[in-house]
């Protein structure tokens, strides 16, 4: 036991020791030569630069891979922005189309016809929007003589046909004749097709108080145009020193610069008037014809050579 005891002092003896010397233990130095001196002295510019030249060039061509990097974001970056405005292009453009066609299908909800929505695909060439042709035809159910109108107001009717497309002669062409009155005074009149995207009021007379902005709409009449469509309004009016009529300049209520679609209006009532029509202009030929063969029989003279040779 006592050598045990023994040998555990002596242990901790010598630790403590050595802890001792430890903690006591100068710092190493190192004594450098003279010689290590001068060729510290003469390679340490050297040796910066060429540190600095490594650190520049380092930096250089890490500038440039992080400018390469960004560069190709920057170009992924770009198509992608140019596909986001396009996308926001075609909703944008999807969005007007939508509106438009909703006023034109919320418009002349009163008219009992058939609507169908037609977009313009060409113009006549020769004129200045007096033809327009669309892309729906007799397979979708369009007539000749159908009204042709926008939201804005009266556009023309169908004057020929085929099964996918229809041509509209508009009222800005002097051959489409639309019979009209003026809204405030009911004066009466026909819509021609003018100069200059303009259309004039024939036959209203200078006794008529019209003033300029009165609105020009359909009268009903003329077995083509429902009653009560907006045409125009009156731009400028003269009253010339002669004669019993005024000369009535009318702006359209549609912007034919900006058409894009319109609304046809299918009935089968046009095209019924429009045979009875027909049928009563004949049987008035008919009736004409008959009168004037009755006064010819009754001016004639019993034994009249001429007579006999026409009968002859």
């Amino acid at each position: 036991m006592k050598d045990q005891r023994l040998k555990i002092a002596l242990h901790i003896l010598v630790m403590v020791l050595s802890l001792i010397v430890i903690a006591r233990k100068d710092a190493v130095h190192h004594q450098t030569s003279v010689f290590e001196n001068l060729m510290i002295d003469a390679f340490a510019p050297t040796q910066r630069s060429i540190f600095y030249i490594k650190e520049k060039t380092s930096s250089f061509f890490q500038h440039y891979i992080t400018n390469v990097n960004a560069s190709k974001e920057n170009i992924l970056l770009g198509e992608k922005i140019k596909h986001l405005e396009n996308r926001l292009f075609i909703y944008d453009e999807i969005e007007r189309e939508n509106n438009r066609i909703k006023d034109l299908l919320q418009f002349g909800e009163e008219i009992k016809s058939d609507k169908v929505l037609a977009q313009i695909v060409a113009w006549d060439a020769s004129s200045d929007f007096k033809v327009l042709r669309v892309n729906k035809g007799s397979k979708d159910g369009i007539k000749i003589l159908s009204p042709v109108v926008t939201a804005n107001g009266l556009v023309g009717y169908v004057f020929k046909l085929t099964d996918h497309f229809s041509e509209i002669i508009s009222i800005l062409d002097s051959n489409n004749r639309v019979d009209a009155i003026i809204q405030r005074t009911r004066s009466h009149g026909i819509v021609e097709g003018f100069a200059k995207g303009r259309c004039v009021m024939k036959y209203v007379t200078r006794t008529e108080p019209i003033i300029l902005n009165d609105l020009v709409i359909t009268s009903g009449l003329g077995n083509i145009f429902p009653k009560g469509l907006k045409v125009g309004s009156v731009t400028k009016i003269e009253k010339e020193s002669y004669g019993i009529t005024q000369h009535v300049e009318i702006t359209p209520s549609v912007d034919f610069d900006r058409l894009e679609e319109v609304i046809i209006l299918v009935s089968d009532f046009i095209q019924v008037t429009t045979g009875e029509w027909l049928k009563l202009d004949a049987s008035y030929e008919n009736e004409e014809e008959n009168f004037e063969s009755k006064i010819d029989s009754k001016n004639a003279v019993p034994g009249d050579p001429k007579k006999k040779e026409e009968k002859r």
